[in-house]
């Protein structure tokens, strides 16, 4: 019996699926080390507390707890973005395997990427770090605007903002007062289509990806409340448009050193058609990406997933048997979800083509993401069927507010 030690400081319903995919496997016992209550920990699943799970001191300890009791432990996993690089450090002080320290920090820092990507030659966003409104100043003048201004470890667009002129530029760097010990991430605004590059890759080989277009880009969702964040998944992907990203995205992944792993990667292609990297996760996406890779292939991702990073096996090839969308559920104003309007009109619309549905609960506050509240999720061999599915969707529900 191998085990599994799974880092979950909170056990949120898309965390779960991953929990119990990897419980499920043959010859696993899995400790879920986590600050939660032990009643949220799946059947199958061993439960393990920790006061927090984000310091590494904290982690080591446990976890030399867990091999003590066990005899062992065989890999040490775990999916939230801002502990990757803790859960890295807990592995190398157990001699156990999977992504380094190394390559954890330069998927997290998103300045230290782009620095080592652009000295390999790969396509990426100019950048700088900086510490004070002169250094802004001096990179506008390399750039021009607009620029985008994000924390360098930030993930899922939150604190990142897009600054058009100088007075804005001072707005901003006022509320977000850089200093040395508070660098913001300045990256030129990149023009272009932005997609997703998700892969399984299993020492160091793509296995199987997926690209998910984005419709329209996440930072520009968040500046417009009345938007309803859209993405695609093509059932066709051997068109010549990727032909670039199908040799960049690997190169990525080995010049970052990713061996192993689940990844999700964000990517813009220029007006030119040339790609260029935006950033990338040594872990799984998140906004439910993991389940439309799933009703791509009519297969559990969770469990590759899960069969990757604990068993280095990958139980492929894995065809494109649908064309997938979603719809993140949002709407104009502040406050609490008070109703959700169109429901009936949506179902007779497209219910056909529906297979996953997370509506907003009324009550809840609203989501200061770009998944929103809610979600719909859209399946047909063909894409044209679901793109006019996502374009119903987004005009028939509303979120409204009180």
């Amino acid at each position: 019996m191998r085990t599994v030690l799974f880092v979950a400081p909170f056990l949120m319903d898309a965390t779960l699926k991953f929990v119990r995919a990897a419980a499920s496997l043959d010859g696993v016992r899995l400790v879920v080390l986590t600050q939660d209550e032990p009643e949220k920990v799946p059947q199958g699943a061993l439960y393990w507390r920790v006061d927090d799970a984000t310091s590494v001191a904290n982690l080591v300890q446990h976890a030399r707890g867990v091999a003590q009791r066990y005899g062992g432990i065989h890999r040490i996993v775990g999916i939230l973005e801002n502990i990757q690089e803790e859960i890295a450090a807990v592995r190398e002080a157990l001699g156990v395997p999977g992504t380094s320290v190394a390559t954890a920090a330069r998927c997290r820092d998103k300045a230290l990427m782009k620095t080592v990507l652009r000295e390999s030659g790969l396509p990426c966003a100019r950048h700088r770090l900086v510490i004070s409104l002169d250094d802004a100043h001096q990179f506008v003048q390399e750039v021009g605007f607009p620029i985008v201004l994000k924390p360098p470890a930030g993930a899922g667009c939150k604190a990142t903002v897009r600054v058009n002129s100088l007075p804005e530029l001072q707005k901003e760097l006022s509320e977000m007062s850089p200093s040395g010990q508070n660098a913001v991430l300045a990256e030129e605004f990149m023009a272009g289509d932005e997609l997703s590059f998700d892969t399984v890759i299993i020492d160091g080989r793509v296995m199987f990806y997926n690209v998910l277009r984005y419709l329209p880009g996440p930072l520009h969702v968040l500046r417009n409340d009345w938007i309803q964040w859209c993405v695609i998944a093509d059932r066709d992907l051997d068109r010549p448009d990727l032909d670039a990203i199908r040799v960049v995205g690997p190169a990525v992944l080995r010049t970052l050193g990713v061996r192993t792993s689940l990844t999700h990667m964000e990517w813009f292609r220029r007006p030119d058609g040339t790609p260029a990297v935006s950033e990338i996760g040594a872990r799984p996406p998140g906004a439910q990406f993991t389940s439309l890779m799933s009703y791509v292939t009519d297969r559990d991702m969770y469990r590759v997933w899960a069969r990757a990073v604990i068993d280095e096996a990958f139980d492929g090839p894995l065809p494109r048997k649908y064309a997938v969308g979603a719809a993140y559920l949002r709407g104009m104003g502040q406050g609490r979800v008070a109703a959700v309007e169109g429901i009936a009109e949506a179902q007779r619309r497209v219910g056909e083509v529906v297979v996953e549905v997370k509506l907003p609960q009324v009550g809840a506050s609203k989501s200061t993401s770009y998944e929103g509240d809610g979600y719909v999720i859209v399946r047909h061999p063909d894409t044209a069927v679901v793109e006019r599915a996502l374009k119903a969707v987004v005009e028939t529900l509303q979120v409204r507010y009180h």
